[in-house]
């Protein structure tokens, strides 16, 4: 797991282990990483299955529920397949894009 902060955005790349393996070293260390928005870059990985995607869900509805971003890239999932609650994009450029305009939304009231 490597971890880089970019201002009030923390990446977070998974490069070998398992998403499960991820989640559990991410429950480990969030408290340090619970004020920043953040993305999960997983496009190291292989093929995704949305079973494994959904491991991500309760992490990341408690970060939007305390009012930051929480987006997941991976090139490698069917993204039709992803439910609306979990915010998923193929590129890290797309993850900031989404972040800017959450902010816009929070800093507006919405």
């Amino acid at each position: 797991m490597i971890i880089d902060k970019d201002g009030n955005v923390t990446v977070i790349t998974q490069e070998k282990a398992s998403v499960f393996e991820l989640i559990k070293k991410l429950d480990v260390v969030y408290n340090r990483y619970k004020n920043d928005n953040i993305i999960i870059s997983l496009t190291s990985l292989k093929a995704i299955p949305l079973e494994e995607v959904i491991e991500f869900l309760q992490l990341s509805n408690t970060h939007r529920k305390a009012k930051h971003s929480f987006v997941i890239v991976s090139d490698k999932v069917n993204l039709d397949e992803m439910p609306d609650e979990i915010l998923v994009v193929p590129t890290i450029k797309e993850a900031y894009d989404i972040i800017e305009m959450e902010e816009m939304e929070r800093d507006l009231g919405f």
